[in-house]
């Protein structure tokens, strides 16, 4: 099996990702369990911020690695949250305080079109200057009131019109095989198998 590190310390993101990935002969293992120090995410780009965690990631390794960036754009916030999704609402991060605000911003808003978005960059090394690029995106619209206790981040406001339900209600089956995250982690994979 060949060694990767995973730009994250997400365990429902390295789970996800090491099971496409394993077929493949590659071992996906967290950058935490090499100790490498998490890195500023300085840009206004999913990509930029994406290459800038590989790059961390693979220098303190010496091993191939992969990051991903995600986050939701809003049609009528045009594009926010994006890049500060997570950190919406400030610091400490909260889902529930994120999803206020968001539902504050959008009062009285009549376009509720939306759209998570995942970029994924494989390094070979620190210094590759070809990475490899995958990405995703899944589009819904934003509804007031949550549903569901599934997912996380946005996904109980997160409305799916092709399943009648919210990113949190839909089962984890059907979420991964429609998600950005998803989406994003199946083209990777079949960039690699090409011989990426």
């Amino acid at each position: 099996m060949k060694q990767i590190v995973i730009a994250s310390g997400n365990p429902g993101k390295l789970r996800e990702i090491a099971r496409i990935l394993q077929p493949l002969g590659i071992e996906a293992m967290p950058q935490d369990a090499y100790g490498v120090p998490d890195c500023p995410e300085p840009h206004v780009t999913f990509i930029e911020n994406c290459i800038v965690k590989a790059r961390n990631a693979a220098a303190h390794t010496g091993l191939p690695a992969l990051a991903d960036d995600s986050g939701i754009c809003v049609d009528a916030l045009n594009g926010a949250p994006g890049v500060y999704s997570a950190r919406y609402a400030g610091e400490p991060k909260s889902d529930a305080r994120n999803n206020e605000k968001l539902i504050a911003a959008l009062s009285g808003i009549a376009n509720r079109r939306a759209h998570y978005y995942c970029v994924m960059v494989y390094l070979r090394h620190a210094d590759d200057p070809q990475p490899i690029i995958a990405e995703g995106v899944w589009h819904g619209e934003i509804i007031d009131a949550p549903r569901g206790d599934g997912g996380f981040g946005y996904d109980p406001h997160f409305w799916v019109p092709e399943f009648g339900l919210t990113g949190a209600e839909m089962r984890m089956e059907d979420k991964n095989a429609v998600s950005h995250r998803g989406q994003a982690l199946r083209a990777l994979a079949e960039k690699l198998r090409a011989g990426g």
